[in-house]
């Protein structure tokens, strides 16, 4: 119930939300009224909470003033009932006096039987501090009377003139009674009050008033509050009038006082009766309880009270004690003033503070859609100016990149046809030195545009087949002569588990493999270069590699980095990485690691943070010495990303670097039905059938370039053995369990020991059985003078100059152990008869650049092309309007007047046009030529109608390899 309730409740939220932000958005309110709004929201939260305020305050008041009538009418209650519990036991005590003194002769009753009896009686009445009883006595019966009792009756209102203390008051000191009709004097009283005896009731006025009432009512009558004698507290007296027989109701006054034989009086401690009430009362501390006689309204009289002062409130309550000529009230207060009415402070203010929160926030959330709204609005401009900024940048590019590239083609291309020319060896370093630096200036750019490919997330991978192997050693051969001339020792090895054909973009993978070597040439003056690739499960499942990282077991024996510090935040080596993904034989996937491992400079800590940043270095002098734009690693890092694999780097100063990344490949072995298959260079492979069968022996005592040295070997289909020095090299050979058909020995083993060296070499001369094995010596280029000097007593083996490629290794061992490689005959056929492919060819170049038009024009004329050269796109409408002799057409893209694009579709539309009519199939293949290399280009020269793509600058090889693949089939 509870999840439905929520549920609905979350649903009209949301439709209110949506429907306030359809309003609030598509109505811009004013800033002004939303203002007003909110002001008057404050103001009338703040009325209705100060009116909860005054509300709550007020029952609070309310409820105060009931409990304290409560408590004062309970008070009144009590008192009243109380005293009428003792007026009725004083109105029966008249009734026991007239039946045992009156009624019988003589009297049952005396002074003492009436005090003892009282006294015995007294908690019949608690309220009662004594009872007297006066009796009546006529003007002739006083003598009698006087005598008859033996004291004489006393005046009473001489204790009204002189008061007396309790301690001083004595009756013989009263004066007799004046002459009068009639007088009441005390005859019994309780001896709490037998001080009042002889006393005449009738000789005091406030007495004799109240004897005279109580006579002519019937009823019970009270004084007005007096003075007690001898105690001087206050009081009243309760009389009742004793008559000889029972009378009516309706008894006039005169029957009334014909039947009076006395007057009972019950005195009453008035406070001492209320003090005894409230003590049993547990809250009698908390009210004040003031009792008045208020018989005359101008002037009450206080019969109990005190004038502490206490609360406001008031409340009066009505005592009723039996005579209706008196009148009573009780006044009852709190003796503490009201407390602060929390309850009413704590809910008007929080009901305030939780509106001033809800107006707060609506608020909040009117600036907040405004703003969001004016960042909308201001994000949709922004977003427009950006968008034609990356236009205007993407045309910017793709104009300063064939601006620059235009030139460049024409400088290249007559660099290569200058070649061609007849030049002495001084004219020749020349060119070739000005072609390296148009080579890096094409190179430099290429980066850039790389790089603006990245940033506008248009950098896109081919799936191709390709030999993981033959680019790692065309990688080699670009930086061998570098690293020869630094006497770097330059080495790679890949793993025989990596399967020979991969399918991913070889281009990309040369690049970062280009970019990580190119980095570690230029920061290494010794030491070694090593360049490893080997399935990430080799890495994980094994500790073989991170053993060969070992600064004691190097390629060059200078220490390293350890390759496992570079690759140790990579998820695929972590608990949570795709561990499961990596066996080749439950996926068609390959993924590999490929380290670079480098003895140079190292990276500084300091900049290591920075490293894959683009355009930054590790400091400006370090592009001052060795130059380069600090791209290189941002666009590798990019690309490494794209083939779905990571790159981390381990770096000491001093020491030296380790680069690694890994990369995703589909099998090519396994995959290869199903993707484009390139033409390979023919050149990387290596010549291995003509090997089958051989052996060879490495002896270097170095295990890890050992190790090297065998894997490129083995490449070519030879058995090869490792021993660390020349004796075991000599045991081995001696052994005769294999006929050893070459030796290869690192040079400083050769080298250091002369004697040890040319005893070895004429022990190899006298090997009984077959030939006696070939030697070879590995060494860089700059110890060659070394091996002349060491070595001119004694007949050099064959040198073979490091690094150690397939094919570079394959041509040095045909050419020393005579063997002929019949692929090798059989591609030079091939080429020879490839190479006439263009002859007779018409072609059509059309450029506006008279410079590209010499290079292309002679680049194809190489190859005994017939060159045909037009200047515009509507020049190249005018000869290739069907029909024409042209056999194909490289055009360019950017020409003034009509481009590329339009001329290719207007010669498509005239192509079908033809067709059409005569049903025919006339199609002339028509590559793109330009300085823009963008792939948006390259795609919108596809979809135009063109048939391929050639990128300047461009070498005539490029020319010849795009169009004569148009030509094979015929």
């Amino acid at each position: 119930m509870w999840l439905k309730w929520w549920e609905k409740i979350l649903g009209n939220g949301y439709k209110i939300n949506q429907q306030y932000y359809q309003y609030i958005g598509s109505k811009r309110v004013k800033r002004e009224l939303w203002r007003k709004l909110l002001l008057t929201w404050v103001l009338g939260w703040t009325v209705v909470s100060l009116w909860i305020f005054c509300f709550m305050s007020l029952q609070a008041t309310e409820k105060r003033k009931e409990t304290l009538a409560s408590m004062c009418d309970e008070r009144a209650r009590i008192v009243q009932d109380q005293f009428n519990v003792s007026m009725n036991h004083i109105q029966a005590m008249s009734i026991l006096i007239s039946t045992f003194h009156h009624a019988k002769s003589p009297s049952a009753i005396d002074q003492r039987t009436f005090a003892s009896y009282t006294e015995r009686t007294a908690f019949e009445r608690p309220l009662t501090s004594g009872v007297a009883y006066a009796v009546r006595v006529l003007h002739y019966e006083r003598e009698q009377f006087e005598k008859q009792q033996g004291w004489i009756i006393k005046r009473m209102d001489t204790l009204e003139q002189n008061p007396v203390h309790k301690n001083d008051y004595a009756v013989e000191e009263l004066e007799p009674s004046p002459l009068q009709e009639e007088y009441a004097p005390v005859i019994f009283a309780q001896d709490t009050i037998s001080h009042v005896i002889s006393v005449d009731m009738l000789s005091g006025k406030e007495d004799r008033d109240n004897v005279l009432r109580a006579r002519e009512s019937g009823k019970g009558v009270l004084t007005a509050p007096f003075r007690l004698l001898k105690s001087n507290r206050l009081g009243v007296i309760l009389t009742f009038a004793v008559y000889k027989r029972y009378l009516p109701s309706n008894a006039t006054p005169n029957e009334r006082l014909q039947a009076t034989n006395g007057y009972l009086g019950g005195v009453f401690d008035v406070e001492s009766l209320v003090e005894k009430l409230l003590e049993q009362l547990a809250s009698k501390e908390s009210v004040i309880v003031n009792v008045y006689d208020t018989t005359n309204h101008t002037h009450p009289i206080a019969m109990y009270g005190s004038n502490i002062s206490g609360d406001v409130f008031n409340h009066v309550s009505t005592l009723n004690f039996g005579d209706p000529f008196r009148k009573h009230e009780m006044h009852c207060r709190f003796k503490q003033k009201p407390p602060l009415p929390w309850a009413a402070i704590y809910t008007s203010s929080g009901i305030l503070v939780i509106a001033l929160l809800v107006g707060h926030i609506f608020y909040a959330t009117v600036n907040r859609i405004a703003k969001v709204e004016d960042d909308y609005h201001e994000m949709m401009e922004l977003k427009k100016r950006a968008e034609a900024a990356d236009v205007a940048k993407s045309q910017f590019l793709a104009t300063v990149s064939h601006e620059i590239r235009t030139p460049m083609n024409g400088v290249l291309g007559m660099m290569h046809m200058l070649m061609d020319t007849d030049l002495d060896v001084t004219q020749q370093e020349y060119v070739r030195t000005a072609q390296e630096s148009g080579k890096a200036l094409v190179s430099l750019i290429n980066e850039v545009l790389d790089q603006a490919k990245i940033e506008f997330g248009k950098l896109e991978l081919e799936a191709v087949l390709f030999d993981i192997r033959s680019i790692l050693d065309d990688v080699l051969s670009l930086f061998s002569d570098k690293s020869q001339g630094k006497g770097v020792e330059l080495a790679a090895y890949v793993s025989d588990q990596v399967p020979k054909l991969l399918i991913g973009d070889p281009g990309r993978f040369r690049q970062i493999i280009t970019n990580l070597m190119g980095n570690s040439i230029k920061f290494t003056d010794k030491g070694h270069i090593f360049v490893t690739i080997h399935l990430v499960e080799e890495i994980v499942h094994s500790i073989e590699v991170d053993n060969e990282s070992n600064p004691e077991n190097t390629l060059s024996g200078f220490p390293v980095v350890k390759s496992c510090l570079s690759w140790k935040g990579f998820k695929a080596f972590s608990q949570e990485g795709p561990l499961g993904s990596f066996s080749s034989t439950s996926s068609d996937l390959i993924n590999l690691i490929v380290s670079v491992e480098d003895t140079g400079d190292g990276i500084p800590r300091e900049s290591q943070p920075l490293i894959f940043t683009p355009f930054m270095q590790v400091g400006s002098s370090i592009s001052r010495k060795h130059g380069g734009t600090g791209i290189g690693l941002s666009i590798s890092k990019c690309l490494v990303g794209l083939m779905n694999g990571e790159i981390g780097f381990a770096s000491e100063p001093k020491t030296g670097s380790t680069f690694t990344f890994t990369a995703v490949f589909a099998n090519g072995l396994l995959s290869s039905n199903e993707c484009k298959i390139p033409q390979i260079n023919d050149q990387s492979k290596p010549a291995s059938s003509e090997f089958e069968g051989m052996n060879a022996l490495v002896i270097d005592p170095r295990p890890i370039r050992a190790k090297v040295s065998q894997y490129h070997i083995q490449r070519l289909g030879i058995h090869v053995e490792k021993v660390s020095d020349l004796n075991q090299g000599l045991s081995t050979i001696n052994k005769g369990n294999a006929v050893i058909n070459m030796v290869l020995i690192e040079q400083e083993v050769w080298y250091r020991d002369s004697s040890m060296s040319s005893h070895f070499f004429d022990s190899t001369r006298k090997v009984n059985h077959g030939f006696p094995p070939k030697l070879f010596i590995l060494v860089n280029s700059s110890n060659s003078s070394k091996t002349s000097s060491v070595m001119s007593d004694v007949d050099n083996p064959t040198i073979i100059t490091k690094p150690l490629r397939a094919s570079m290794l394959a041509a040095s061992l045909q050419r020393e152990m005579n063997v002929r490689n019949k692929r090798t005959l059989n591609r030079d056929l091939q080429n020879l008869s490839l190479s006439h492919l263009l002859v007779g060819r018409k072609i059509l170049i059309v450029d506006d650049n008279g410079v590209n038009r010499a290079v292309a024009a002679g680049a194809l004329k190489k190859y005994g092309a017939d060159v045909v050269c037009v200047s515009s796109g509507k020049d190249a409408i005018s000869s290739l309007k069907p029909p024409h002799q042209f056999d194909a057409c490289f055009m360019d893209i950017q020409m003034p007047e009509m481009d590329g694009f339009e001329a290719t579709g207007r010669i498509r539309e005239m192509e079908q046009n033809v067709n059409r009519e005569a049903s025919i199939n006339w199609h002339v293949p028509i590559l793109a030529m330009t300085a823009d290399v963008i792939q948006a280009t390259h795609e919108k020269c596809l979809r135009c109608g063109m048939d391929g793509y050639v990128s300047k600058p461009f070498e005539a090889e490029q020319l010849y390899r795009e169009v004569s693949r148009f030509f094979l089939s015929s």
